[in-house]
């Protein structure tokens, strides 16, 4: 499995990392909150190691951030805090498993393990749609039109995914920054508007005509009405 570790000690986060990879696991390593949030809804992870307490943002609010980007993703909270209320505010902000500090080796894997079995099981959400003469396939980050192959970035692709999903409704700026960057639904910034402009110079036949991307005034973006 792909899996973010997420800690701010760096002789247990280069302890992790060696004891995953040495499971045969790729690991991907950050040491504080926000790195994170942006590491891990950019880039694909079949799960996330989470410290609960991080520079920059906690690991409670980093949990709340990707699982609202990716519902999904399972997260599992490595902390030092045992006490029950801590694990009930863990489990409720998005966690799916909660171990603590100093916890076996042998068990961590154990729980590592089951996460993998529960993916192999889990239904996936679709990767590959067609849509007005676009062919995606978003579990590789491509698209292909009149065939010629697109390459699409982590970012691209999970715009592409949350319209998608929730295709029967418009959805707002804020609500994508959220979702899918994982920032303040109330930042200031075009970024989103830049991403879908860049993105739609690479996917729609005719950008200023989108059939993809398109807008709603007033709201912000949706997934294409004949999509």
């Amino acid at each position: 499995m792909k899996i973010l570790v997420v800690e701010d000690e760096v002789m247990l986060r280069e302890g992790l990392v060696d004891l995953l990879e040495g499971d045969g696991h790729d690991v991907v390593a950050v040491e504080d909150g926000l790195s994170a949030v942006e590491v891990g809804t950019t880039a694909p992870f079949d799960m996330v190691l989470l410290d609960l307490m991080l520079p920059r943002l906690d690991g409670i609010e980093v949990c709340r951030r990707l699982k609202m980007a990716r519902p999904s993703l399972p997260v599992l909270m490595l902390t030092a805090r045992g006490a029950e209320a801590d694990k009930v505010v863990g489990l409720k902000s998005g966690a799916d498993d909660y171990v603590t500090k100093p916890f076996g080796v042998r068990e961590l894997l154990a729980r590592v393990e089951a996460f993998g079995r529960r993916a192999e099981q889990a239904p996936s959400p679709p990767e590959l749609l067609e849509v007005d003469g676009l062919s995606l396939d978003l579990g590789r980050c491509v698209g292909v039109r009149d065939g010629e192959e697109i390459p699409l970035t982590a970012r691209e692709v999970g715009l592409l995914r949350w319209l998608h999903r929730h295709r029967a409704r418009a959805v707002s700026r804020a609500e994508l920054l959220e979702r899918v960057w994982g920032l303040s639904p109330n930042l200031e910034t075009r970024t989103v508007d830049v991403t879908i402009a860049n993105l739609r110079k690479k996917i729609e036949r005719s950008p200023s005509d989108p059939r993809v991307v398109v807008s709603v005034k007033g709201i912000g973006y949706a997934w294409g009405p004949g999509a």
